[in-house]
């Protein structure tokens, strides 16, 4: 790299600037979007069924992930030997929140949908903020006509609950929602463990779905190539992660943390021998649950941010490679 690449410009430190993701151009005119990647906050936490707090989680998210911003042309990962989130691989673009109306969960999962849907018909891949995880369901379902799509999930709960007492657009049920789209051909839900909301019905419910559901154990069990070995061959592949998926020690920043969690890399792995695959195309991901209020030291946010930005940097890279032959 040359001499001027590090010195041309401003120094642009974290602290300095406006706190879009990663300090990506803002784009809030949905109708001109032009990039790779669309960063999307979806601050709903009406589902919540104990601690909210997630509706900040985009903010946090976004003010974390500029600890990451201010790579010179890209980020150098020299186990891989490779520069990640380069110009010539990725444009990224963050194009501000939906719009969520307080106490009307139908009107804010339209807004979070259109977005989605303005994203796509941009040709660019969204990552979607949340919020709890009931945004996944309006996300998931702007995708339709653009399937089949396998879903990777990565939560401690399984969310596969149907209704209860009216309730169908929780944080308990956005996976069952998105097994009832067109679109939608499987799952592979990793992490799923200890007591939850999901009953027996609701496993065996995901099962006949197509859903292959791991506990953190079992995938420590497996390790990442026998995960990876476990998620079926398929055109396109979603992912959709909560925080409390990982462990409370390094993500306590939460409304329903689960002990027992994920480490960082257990879960990293994963998605970039997901993003390697010749076969399959990683076209979306959330991220969701993230509450800062639960975390003074801010750690919960940065692990989301870390963990977005190396995966954004692991799929470009893939597809640019692809291009290169």
């Amino acid at each position: 790299m040359s001499k001027n690449s590090y010195e041309e410009g401003r120094l642009n430190l974290p602290f300095v600037g406006h706190c879009t993701f990663a300090k990506a151009p803002v784009c809030l005119d949905w109708e001109r979007i032009d990039a790779d990647v669309a960063i999307l906050g979806a601050p709903n936490d009406m589902g919540t069924q104990w601690r909210s707090g997630a509706r900040f989680g985009p903010r946090g998210i976004r003010e974390a992930s500029t600890l990451f911003s201010f790579g010179h042309a890209g980020a150098y990962d020299f186990e891989d030997d490779v520069m990640y989130l380069t110009r010539e691989d990725v444009r990224m673009v963050d194009v501000g929140d939906a719009d969520i109306v307080h106490t009307d969960m139908a009107s804010s999962n339209a807004n979070i949908e259109l977005a989605v849907r303005k994203i796509l018909a941009a040709g660019a891949m969204p990552v979607v903020l949340g919020g709890d995880h009931s945004i996944h369901a309006p996300v998931i379902k702007a995708f339709e006509g653009k399937g089949p799509i396998h879903i990777l999930h990565i939560d401690a709960h399984l969310d596969f609950v149907d209704e209860r007492h009216g309730v169908r657009y929780g944080h308990g049920n956005p996976l069952r929602r998105a097994s009832e789209m067109d679109h939608i051909v499987g799952m592979t839900q990793l992490g799923i463990r200890n007591v939850s909301s999901s009953n027996r019905d609701d496993y065996a419910a995901a099962r006949a779905a197509g859903s292959t559901v791991l506990s953190v154990r079992h995938v420590r069990e497996l390790g990442a190539e026998g995960v990876l070995a476990q998620i079926p061959e398929a055109a396109n592949y979603y992912i959709t992660i909560d925080i409390d998926g990982f462990d409370p020690s390094i993500a306590p920043g939460t409304g329903t943390p689960s002990h027992g969690g994920f480490q960082y890399y257990e879960v990293l792995e994963i998605i970039q021998g997901l993003a390697k695959r010749s076969q399959g195309r990683i076209v979306g991901m959330d991220l969701v649950e993230v509450a800062p209020a639960y975390d003074p030291t801010g750690v919960t946010s940065i692990l989301a941010a870390q963990l977005l930005m190396n995966s954004i940097g692991f799929i470009f890279h893939a597809r640019a490679e692809a291009r290169r032959g």
